[in-house]
């Protein structure tokens, strides 16, 4: 590959990075992951509260962002903030996380996302034990997992060609879903809402009860258990509005990113958080709790769309998730790469992926994003990434907004083009929801919390190797 001697050239606007935003959050979650939240919290009041307050986590951390990206408006985004306000190891922490949980697990779960849905439409993708090609204890091999895995090869290889080919699927697929995302809520609230459900589902909306496993049974919760209650059920609703960042790791190719960032950060978040929030309002006008909850294979969505659309509306939900989850993992592979080429250019990293492309793109670090979530696709184990992702996700973005305050005591006559919107009150109300979640989550569910902070921790003695390496050289 040859070195691009100019670097990153700025040639994306606010609209498209707005789209990198919206489009990078929205993938399957919004269609699925209702269930297990109403499985949880047990309520349709609660249901709402918990995409309100991710909502506002992410509104809040999302103009916090704002003043960092202003500061340092370079590629690599959220390690580059880490590394300025504490040191190269907080850095380090996040970028080898970024690599081998966040942002490659994310990418494998909605490749997966993409292709169980193209089963609707060519059977040989279903999940089923029919079609499983191998079978090694728990461990199963299907045909849909190397669908996801070659949907992000294709990905991949048309970010290798360059920003531009990119960034035209990034806005006609981020269009596209947010449309048809619009078009379904209206549909549904037009055609299918029916008085006597919504009545019924806020009915004692917000008297708390949990699923008893493996039962349609419920048991009433309260005090702890609530807060357990709904840290699990936040992993659904965090996945699914998690990777705003994202525009953030490609600063270098934003044209006046000082303004642009911060700006795309809060247009993107606001219209996914307003169209998740209107989501789930017509699925609890449009089905009974109960249908909520026990949705089969937990698709929402699909219950919903057949309530609307009669027995196509199953059809026209795949075509959705489908159309969502490939421009999803697009913006997610578009964005990733640019932070492995930060790190190796600090000496971090991987040498090679710190080199750019004729195109002016870091097409080793690519292709390096693609080898490790494919071989996380074939985990299958889409419940179990989300665990894991949540945890270490939140966790960095807690750091992080701490970084805010100690980079105002560190350097207090920075030039700060933006300032974090209700500093210092918005940005400690999320470090004390983010910190409860983490908390919570890794009591609630500590198996595949503790691997994600298992796997973060195992960045410090590679830190020290790949700093010890990069000395010599």
């Amino acid at each position: 590959m040859s070195e691009n001697n100019q670097g990153f050239k700025p040639s994306l606007g606010l609209l498209d990075a707005t789209m990198i935003v919206a489009g990078s959050m929205i993938g399957s979650g919004i269609f699925i992951v209702s269930a297990d939240i109403t499985r949880n919290v047990g309520s349709a009041g609660w249901l709402i509260l918990v995409w309100l307050i991710t909502g506002f986590m992410t509104l809040t951390a999302a103009l916090s962002y704002g003043e960092l990206s202003a500061m340092f408006p370079k590629a690599g985004g959220q390690y580059v903030y880490l590394k300025e306000a504490f040191n190269p190891l907080a850095g380090f922490l996040y970028g080898w996380s970024f690599f081998a949980v966040i942002q490659t697990a994310t990418i494998a779960a909605v490749g997966v996302a993409f292709s169980k849905f193209a089963g609707t439409f060519f059977p040989i993708l279903e999940i089923n034990d029919a079609n499983a090609i191998h079978v090694v204890g728990e461990f199963s091999v299907y045909p849909a997992q190397f669908l996801s895995i070659v949907i992000i090869l294709i990905l991949t290889y048309i970010n290798t060609k360059g920003v531009q080919g990119g960034k035209t699927i990034q806005t006609v697929f981020t269009v596209t879903k947010l449309v048809s995302l619009f078009g379904l809520i209206i549909f549904g609230f037009i055609l299918a809402a029916k008085s006597e459900v919504w009545n019924a589902n806020w009915q004692d909306a917000f008297v708390a009860k949990s699923n008893i496993k493996d039962t349609t049974d419920w048991t009433g919760i309260g005090g702890t258990a609530l807060i357990g209650a709904i840290a699990a059920a936040m992993v659904g609703s965090i996945f699914s509005s998690d990777s705003w960042n994202n525009v953030t790791f490609i600063a270098g190719e934003i044209k006046n990113p000082q303004k642009n960032i911060g700006l795309s950060l809060f247009l993107g978040t606001l219209i996914v958080t307003i169209i998740y929030v209107a989501a789930n309002l017509m699925y609890i006008s449009v089905l009974p709790l109960n249908e909520i909850a026990f949705s089969k294979q937990d698709r929402v969505a699909v219950t919903a769309a057949n309530v609307i659309f009669g027995d196509v509306g199953r059809y026209v939900i795949a075509v959705m998730i489908m159309i969502s989850t490939f421009g999803c993992n697009n913006g997610l592979i578009l964005a990733g790469a640019r932070v492995y080429y930060t790190m190796a250019k600090d000496g971090l990293f991987f040498k090679n992926a710190g080199t750019l492309n004729k195109h002016g793109v870091p097409e080793w670090a690519l292709w390096a994003q693609a080898a490790l979530a494919g071989v996380l696709c074939l985990s299958g184990q889409y419940g179990n990434l989300l665990d894991m992702v949540a945890f270490v996700v939140v966790l960095f973005y807690v750091l992080t907004i701490i970084g805010i305050f100690v980079l105002r005591a560190k350097r207090p006559n920075a030039e700060r083009p933006y300032k974090a919107f209700g500093y210092p009150v918005l940005p400690i109300i999320y470090i004390i929801m983010g910190l409860a979640f983490c908390v919570a989550l890794i009591i609630q569910k500590p198996i595949y919390a503790g691997w994600g902070l298992g796997i973060t921790l195992l960045g410090i003695p590679l830190y020290f190797i790949a700093s010890k390496q990069s000395a010599k050289e």
